[in-house]
């Protein structure tokens, strides 16, 4: 693949002066060179071949990086990337210690605002958009929201404000990638658009309104023609009614129609509204035809395609829930399955088709999942909300409030539970245990392998009452799932392992971990199963018997299960040892998952160093 005009791009003023045919020659070497890196690093890449050419027009029109460009899901920013001087480090992508997959602004001053969980890119630019007015600078401010991320209620939260903010630089383009282009969407469309974004029509509509105001028949009249003049072609009513001025829809993947519509909205105050239809997977033709299968794909061969692999020997913690959802909405009709647009990625694609009108998917708002999960649980269903660890924060009000303070029978599966690997801090789930344990009413289940999982997943189904069990990424330790749905009784522990003077207290999959070192060290083992309620009486006796206690933990030891054990003995006056192993006070980057917990000390290995570095006067002991 030949990349002459690519090499000489280092950053985007190298764009300055490149004329219309060498910007399309440069998106073609682009999305290429996207398309070879993505296959050899895995990431996403099904988004980031719709945004090649939106990149280099807005590189191209606007002076960055003292304009501002926030790219929304942040997923879609690989040519940005590799346009402001990190092509280098592509080869790094989603690697410890390489470059993020979104983006981030310890990483590059082109990155506005660190953006991975999606819909707060308007919200930040009309921030500092209303910065830069105050502070007297002269700078645009970009909004690229796409990727489904319109549909969360905080990106018309913030268009209500801007709509009404006076004196402000604003620009929202929609990265609509979701419809296909229809003949409308071509050259009668780039027409509207660059007339409707040019002065020449602000400035008509601004005097026709001064002229009109003082007969307000006609102003009315004229307003309505407008609209619907506008409305023939396009969906502007909407943001109109919000305040902003609509321009589009236009191709996406048209320099011809984006340079100049964009130079135009770059002369323009006030919110402004882009609307480009883009196609997920563009120029790849194997990803044009199914983009969910190479929205994030691993290593693969462009030339092949992905694929299909053999069946793995461990399943995963998704595939367990995936398939006891199916299994007990067969049992219970009551079952309803929500998740907030992670189909595929919670495991829920078998039952959508097997029980379609069982199977709501909300889109990327996750306050409205739970709440619409607790209306549904007011009326005697039972719903049961797939949903990634680290988004159900964004529903926290929403599941103290109308879930929890109700004490309604909503049942939460937290996928990705601790540590994630390649996508990094944004999507870690460190610390849902001590956000879920401080709440009223709530079970909360950490499962140590994958039948653990499927036992706890039925039996916090059938407690009566808001109850979340919490599980990571990927494959356990290949456990033999049982058939059938039975379950165990809430907040009961199991002793794994009994050996002498210190017990380990294991919640999650690091009671693998666990029994590895205590393998080494002669320690008993206790599967925890609930963090909460915590099973008092195990823990109590194993305080009587042992000489110390150590609890093991897959989130943040700061209010998490160490902390839940440490409240309890100190408020039965017992003054035990206590140490407590989980995840630091820190956000964990990027990396190999099990490469990070090593790193943390979180294997069987570095659990039974900290073990001996506490008590090594126990264990001398024990062995003499």
């Amino acid at each position: 693949m030949t990349t002459e005009l690519l090499d000489r791009i280092q950053s985007p003023a190298d764009l300055k002066p490149l004329d219309r045919r060498e910007l399309k020659l440069l998106a073609d070497e682009l999305r290429g060179f996207v398309l070879e890196s993505v296959s050899r690093t895995g990431g996403h890449l099904s988004s980031n071949l719709g945004t090649v050419e939106l990149a280099i027009a807005l590189h191209h029109v606007f002076d960055t990086p003292h304009d501002r460009i926030i790219w929304d899901v942040g997923h879609q920013s690989y040519p940005h990337k590799i346009l402001t001087g990190r092509r280098a480090q592509m080869g790094t992508l989603r690697q410890q210690g390489g470059i993020s997959g979104f983006p981030r602004r310890d990483e590059s001053p082109y990155d506005a605002f660190g953006t991975a969980h999606s819909s707060t890119s308007i919200s930040a630019a009309l921030g500092m958009a209303v910065a830069s007015r105050n502070a007297g600078v002269a700078r645009q401010h970009i909004a690229v929201i796409g990727d489904g991320a319109m549909s969360a209620g905080m990106a018309f939260e913030a268009m209500n404000n801007a709509g009404v903010t006076p004196d402000i630089n604003l620009l929202v383009v929609l990265n609509d990638n979701d419809m296909s282009i229809s003949p409308p969407v071509g050259a009668l469309n780039r027409y509207l658009a660059r007339l409707m974004s040019g002065r020449f029509y602000a400035a008509a509509r601004n005097v026709g309104r001064a002229v009109l105001q003082h007969v307000p028949p006609m102003l009315e009249l004229a307003r309505r023609f407008e609209e619907h003049a506008k409305g023939m072609v396009t969906p502007a009513t909407l943001f109109e009614e919000l305040g902003f001025n609509y321009v589009g829809p236009i191709d996406g993947h048209d320099l011809d129609a984006l340079v100049p519509t964009l130079q135009n909205l770059s002369k323009l105050s006030g919110p402004q509204f882009l609307h480009v239809v883009t196609r997920k997977g563009q120029g790849y033709k194997l990803a044009e035809a199914d983009p969910v299968l190479y929205h994030g794909p691993g290593k693969f061969d462009p030339a092949v395609g992905i694929q299909q692999a053999k069946a793995p020997a461990r399943r995963t913690f998704t595939q367990v829930f995936g398939q006891w959802l199916c299994d007990m909405a067969q049992e219970d009709e009551r079952l309803i399955g929500i998740t907030p647009a992670m189909r595929e990625g919670s495991g829920m694609v078998e039952f959508e088709q097997r029980f379609p009108r069982r199977y709501f998917d909300v889109g990327i708002a996750e306050q409205h999942a739970v709440t619409f999960a607790a209306g549904i649980a007011c009326e005697g269903y039972k719903p049961v909300v797939a949903i990634y660890s680290t988004f159900l924060q964004r529903g926290y009000d929403q599941l103290i409030h109308d879930v929890a303070l109700q004490d309604l029978d909503v049942t939460f599966a937290l996928d990705r539970a601790g540590i994630v690997g390649a996508d990094g801090a944004t999507h870690a789930g460190n610390y849902d245990i001590a956000y879920l344990r401080c709440i009223p009413n709530m079970v909360v289940a950490a499962p140590s392998d994958e039948n653990e999982a499927r036992l706890l997943l039925s039996a916090c189904y059938r407690h009566r009452g808001p109850a979340s069990v919490r599980y990571p990424r990927g494959a356990g330790c290949g456990a033999e799932v049982q058939p059938g749905l039975a379950d165990v009784p809430v907040g009961k522990a199991v002793l794994r392992r009994q050996g002498r003077r210190i017990a380990v207290l294991g919640f999650g999959t690091l009671v693998q971990a666990a029994l590895g070192a205590a393998d080494q060290l002669d320690l008993t083992v206790a599967d925890m199963r609930f963090v909460k309620p915590l099973d008092h009486e195990l823990v109590l006796a194993l305080a009587a018997s042992h000489d110390a206690l150590v609890t093991v933990e897959e989130g943040c030891v700061m209010g998490g299960a160490g902390s839940a054990v440490a409240e309890l003995l100190n408020a039965q006056g017992l003054s035990v040892p206590l140490l407590q192993l989980g995840l630091p006070d820190r956000f964990i980057d990027h990396g190999d998952q099990a490469a990070l917990l090593a790193g943390l000390g979180l294997d069987a290995a570095g659990i039974a160093a900290s073990i001996r570095a506490r008590y090594a006067e126990l264990l001398t002991a024990k062995a003499a």
